[in-house]
């Protein structure tokens, strides 16, 4: 099963979380609803990969800062799409009322959670071969080189162009089955 981490102010119900359970069966892909608190989302996470059989993660700008301490704990492979490397710094203007991008709906940010990204930020990967990053180029929010330094030695893709969001997804689904199988 696919556990599916979806970024900051989004939510499980996203495009990328559709095109995932298209191309690999509603059944086989969780995209929960994260908490805003980091905390909070790591114990969310945590649960769900005691009580379900997760065999990879992939994880999105935050959810890939996610992903990357539960590879590190647990060495589970993940797939990173624009991962954020220190959301302790890049989500530092998002403290204070948000709105998520799926609902509309307000939610707090506040300092505490931003310090408490802090704990959960891990080194250089200590097994590479559990990580392929998707990265883009035309990321207009986090600096896709910070990653690819981060991640050396992991399976890294860099695309010209794109965007945050991470456009044309569906073209590396085959290589994302390929490398949960390998």
């Amino acid at each position: 099963m696919i556990l599916y981490l979806h970024g900051f102010a989004s939510c499980g119900d996203s495009t990328k979380s559709r095109l995932l359970k298209e191309y690999f069966g509603e059944d086989y892909v969780l995209s929960p609803d994260l908490p805003v608190s980091p905390t909070e989302a790591i114990s969310f996470i945590k649960k769900l990969l005691i009580e379900k059989e997760i065999d990879l993660i992939i994880g999105s700008s935050l959810g890939g800062f996610y992903a990357s301490y539960f590879a590190e704990l647990l060495g589970i492979k993940v797939v990173l799409i624009n991962p954020s490397t220190e959301p302790f710094i890049t989500l530092s203007s998002f403290v204070g009322t948000n709105h998520y991008w799926c609902s509309g709906e307000a939610f707090e940010f506040t300092r505490d959670d931003l310090k408490a990204l802090f704990e959960f930020a891990v080194p250089a990967p200590t097994r590479p071969q559990n990580y392929l990053l998707l990265l883009q180029k035309g990321d207009e929010l986090l600096d896709y080189k910070k990653a690819e330094a981060k991640y050396a030695g992991a399976q890294v893709v860099v695309q010209e162009g794109g965007n945050h969001r991470f456009e044309n997804l569906e073209m590396y689904l085959k290589q994302i089955k390929m490398f949960e199988n390998s």
